[in-house]
């Protein structure tokens, strides 16, 4: 861009010209299957996320070698796929680029530069399943540029272990609560009636009978009383995270 702009001074190209040299730097097409955002971080100020699902891993290796973020994430990969692929990522290293997996998020983050701090968010999940999407949500705000204080299994069966995690996130000055719960999904509930900033309800897929598959969560935080709730869709814990984290960087 800056090779770009430098013509524009000079006067070597003109303002329609640099326009569209600009337009087809921010896209990269790959065939006829993907099209890269090269410069989202820029944009919106939050990594690129390459959804793992649906691709094959063919299509995903090329994907993910082509990306041209210093920083970016590769969601819902599997352990056994990451497997499959992480022999062919090494041209990423040379690059000077950090790769590291975590098998319980599914998530494969790839970064050249720390993220600059913007704040803390607080993760709380209501049971030791349900920790799979916490941990998605946590890794992504860490991405992000968020510290992130967690608590796990504090759901509203044993509402006695909520109180003190709340009280010591508090303290630290936590600015967004991420609450991920599935069953019945009442625990954004409570700590939103607990706290004065905002909280964002993640439902999970966790559950059997009339919760199975997490419709029953879901649409018990979006008929929450307790007011300063959003909700998100059903194991979102991106979508939460780069939330929580929206709240934060709008504060600076």
């Amino acid at each position: 861009m800056k090779k770009i702009l430098n013509k524009l001074k000079n006067n070597e190209i003109s303002v329609e010209e640099a326009e569209q040299l600009i337009k087809t730097q921010n896209i990269l097409e790959l065939e006829d299957y993907a099209k890269l955002d090269n410069y989202r971080s820029l944009r919106t100020g939050f990594p690129e996320a390459i959804y793992a699902e649906g691709k094959t891993n063919d299509d995903l290796i090329n994907i993910i070698l082509n990306c041209s973020n210093d920083n970016f994430l590769v969601t819902r990969l599997t352990n056994e796929r990451y497997h499959l692929i992480k022999n062919k990522l090494t041209k990423l290293k040379d690059d000077g680029l950090n790769l590291k997996y975590d098998y319980k998020s599914k998530i494969l983050v790839i970064r050249k530069n720390n993220p600059k701090k913007i704040g803390k968010i607080g993760i709380l999940s209501a049971g030791t399943s349900d920790i799979p999407i916490a941990e998605e949500a946590r890794i992504v705000a860490e991405e992000s540029g968020c510290e992130v204080i967690y608590s796990y299994d504090v759901g509203i069966a044993g509402i006695h272990r909520l109180f003190k995690q709340i009280r010591t996130m508090l303290e630290e000055n936590v600015e967004v609560f991420i609450v991920v719960a599935g069953m019945e999904g009442a625990l954004p509930s409570v700590v939103a009636g607990l706290v004065d900033i905002p909280v964002v309800g993640v439902p999970t897929s966790v559950g059997y009978g009339v919760g199975e598959g997490g419709y029953t969560a879901l649409n018990t935080m979006l008929q929450s009383c307790a007011p300063g709730i959003a909700v998100v869709n059903i194991d979102n814990g991106f979508g939460a995270a780069i939330f929580a984290s929206t709240i934060l960087k709008s504060k600076k």
